[in-house]
């Protein structure tokens, strides 16, 4: 399996994962953006992790914008980085960016 290939397969265990979790939240609490943020930061453990990917998505998107000329656009993994995560987000970018081989 190539790198391009193993970028693939991150980014789609990277949307089905999260997803799997921000479904069962769903299920349990709705569609409350409050509670979800609430959430979290709901102890020190949960605000350390989630301090640290919102550091490391802004991290990427800065990375994204100031290489526009050796990648792809960067709107569609900002889209990928809010709706789904960092985790689908950043291999979907490096899949996009690796030219295919021939």
């Amino acid at each position: 399996m190539n790198l391009r290939t193993t970028y693939l397969l991150f980014a789609i265990l990277g949307a089905v994962i999260p997803i799997a979790f921000l479904a069962d939240f769903a299920v349990d609490q709705g569609i409350d953006l409050v509670a979800f943020v609430m959430a979290l930061f709901v102890n020190g453990a949960a605000g350390g992790f989630s301090a640290d990917l919102l550091i490391s998505s802004f991290v990427f998107w800065i990375y994204m914008f100031s290489n526009q000329s050796g990648g792809p656009k960067p709107w569609a993994f900002i889209a990928l980085n809010l709706c789904i995560g960092l985790s689908c987000a950043l291999p979907a970018y490096l899949w996009a960016k690796m030219r295919p081989s021939s």
